[in-house]
């Protein structure tokens, strides 16, 4: 452990355990480097036939394949969703987890593979804004129920065959009959249920209660994606509030903005060496 990163992590855990409120901010390089990446081995392992079938590179792209049949499109995405939303949970966030288990904490998201929950986070204190790949909607977004996908997924995957499933299983909307996507955020129809509502007001009600403590903003594998959900947001709460403090995990983009670098502390490496040295 070089000298720079020691004190780095010492001050780190300082601020958090001095912390009123912890507010973590996870994107999809936390998810990477917990071991769900899109690429590599992982994806060649596990769609070695889609990669021979339609030249699809990775887990990503692949999303945005456009597949001619429901058939093939809910081959690939059943086997997206069984691999990166019903697997085990992950040791880097069951981690995390134990970092911040006994505080008041919140988290808000990007990710739809609901590894927060499976770690052990309370429900009732993670706002997943992007969606979720446990539901499903309708395409359409004619009403705004969500439906769980567990076993319908596992159906899909169990009884798919040259990269399609059985079109009896393709899902069709139970109110109009039309196609049925995975709830996440890709248009405009992307529902927001209920719950997401819920969700949304549990953030909001913590934001507002965290006002003038002391607050720990730990942002963890967030770019430039879709910045206006965490890590702008985190900016200006960290320029904003004075008794907040910002620790940025990010191998990639780790420098806050000029009026913030008093107020953070960056880490380019990986989240999952920062996370266990935090503990």
């Amino acid at each position: 452990m070089n000298a720079s990163y020691e004190k780095r992590i010492e001050r780190a855990k300082r601020t958090i355990s001095d912390a009123d409120c912890i507010i973590i901010g996870g994107g999809a390089g936390l998810s990477a480097a917990a071991g769900h990446d899109y690429g590599g081995e992982r994806f060649e392992n596990d769609f070695a036939d889609f990669l021979k079938k339609y030249g699809v590179e990775d887990m990503y792209s692949a999303t945005f394949y456009p597949f001619k049949t429901q058939e093939e499109k809910w081959a690939y995405w059943s086997r997206h969703i069984l691999l990166n939303r019903f697997g085990p949970s992950e040791k880097l966030y069951e981690q995390l987890f134990a970092l911040v288990k006994d505080r008041d904490y919140f988290v808000v998201t990007t990710n739809v593979n609901g590894l927060f929950q499976k770690a052990g986070f309370d429900g009732e204190r993670i706002f997943a804004v992007q969606g979720d790949y446990g539901k499903i909607q309708c395409a359409k977004a004619c009403h705004d129920r969500l439906y769980d996908d567990e076993k319908l997924v596992k159906q899909m995957v169990a009884e798919q065959k040259d990269c399609k499933i059985p079109r009896y299983l393709v899902p069709k909307c139970p109110v109009c009959g039309e196609k049925m996507e995975v709830n996440v955020r890709k248009d405009m129809f992307f529902v927001q249920d209920e719950n997401w509502y819920r969700a949304n007001g549990n953030y909001g009600k913590f934001l507002d209660g965290a006002e003038g403590k002391k607050i720990a903003l730990l942002e963890l594998g967030v770019g430039f994606n879709t910045p206006s959900i965490i890590r702008f947001p985190f900016e200006r709460m960290t320029c904003s509030q004075k008794n907040t403090t910002l620790i940025r995990v990010n191998s990639d983009y780790p420098d806050p903005i000029e009026e913030n670098t008093a107020k953070t502390i960056s880490f380019s490496e990986s989240a999952a060496k920062v996370i266990p040295d935090l503990i």
